[in-house]
């Protein structure tokens, strides 16, 4: 079970020294958006992604692939392959802040998410200062969303 919840950010409130911060280079696109079935590749490493309906919590099961397999699904993805880099980010409590900064056609486009042991969990959290409007509850912001968006 996967429970986040997702916070947009303003450049000019981004933490100093992102460089510090472990961080993947991530490229992804959708085979299916309803359920989502989605293709992964972070860094050297190749997934199979099944997440069920949902928005602060949803069922996610990943299977890896090798790279031949990722190559020939990336062919099929519908819409746009999304890019971007993600930073993780220690946070208070044990918990993680994955920060997402988006390539082209999102370039400037960054969100953050935090996972959480519990839905309890996820309602109690009081973001950092520098978090932006919470879209947990918005499905615009979903990567399948994105990669479905008419870029001009």
């Amino acid at each position: 079970m996967e429970i986040e919840r997702k916070f947009l950010v303003k450049k000019e409130n981004l933490p100093e020294n992102l460089e510090q911060y472990p961080c993947k280079v991530i490229e992804q696109g959708y085979l299916c958006t309803e359920p989502v079935v989605r293709i992964r590749k972070s860094n050297d490493n190749y997934y199979l992604t099944y997440k069920s309906k949902g928005l602060l919590a949803r069922e996610e099961y990943n299977l890896p692939l090798t790279k031949e397999a990722y190559e020939h699904l990336k062919l099929k993805a519908d819409g746009i392959v999304i890019s971007k880099v993600r930073y993780v980010i220690p946070e208070k409590d044990g918990l993680s802040i994955e920060l997402d900064v988006f390539k082209a056609p999102y370039e400037g486009l960054l969100l953050a998410e935090v996972e959480f042991p519990s839905e309890e969990a996820a309602h109690a959290y009081q973001p950092p200062s520098w978090f932006g409007e919470d879209v947990t509850y918005s499905t615009e912001y979903h990567n399948s969303t994105l990669s479905r968006k008419n870029i001009n």
